[in-house]
């Protein structure tokens, strides 16, 4: 499995550690019940933590994502807190870098060796 949910997180964050290639199936079981509980009106931070084994979404999950990702980020607007990513993964770092503007919450990204720090952060008053 690519996906394994994190726990022990603060209050009002998920998170998961992602591994191989996330399916599109794998990325509806992370983010489905994420949108239900923005739907129920939750405020929720996102913790994502991506190693050297994560190779990224394959051709129909980067479709969902493209497709849900701004829809979420518009009807949710005030709903998103954090997002922190954790990884060593370059692409990452530039995806971030040039998208996460979109994202109408904070959005941070660390190093593999950084998941405290992440975590520390995400659970932070908001500046």
């Amino acid at each position: 499995m690519s996906v394994e949910t994190l726990y022990d997180l603060p209050q009002g964050t998920v998170g998961w550690r992602v591994a191989g290639t996330l399916t599109r199936e794998e990325y509806h079981e992370m983010l489905d019940p994420v949108l239900e509980r923005l739907e129920q009106g939750e405020t929720l931070s996102l913790l994502v933590v991506a190693g050297d084994d994560f190779h990224g979404l394959d051709a129909p999950a980067l479709w969902e994502d493209l497709k849900n990702a701004p829809k979420a980020g518009v009807k949710y607007r005030k709903s998103w807190q954090r997002v922190a990513v954790v990884t060593s993964k370059e692409w990452m770092r530039h995806a971030v870098a040039a998208m996460g503007w979109l994202y109408p919450g904070e959005m941070r990204v660390f190093d593999l060796d950084q998941v405290q720090e992440a975590t520390d952060w995400l659970a932070a008053p908001e500046s």
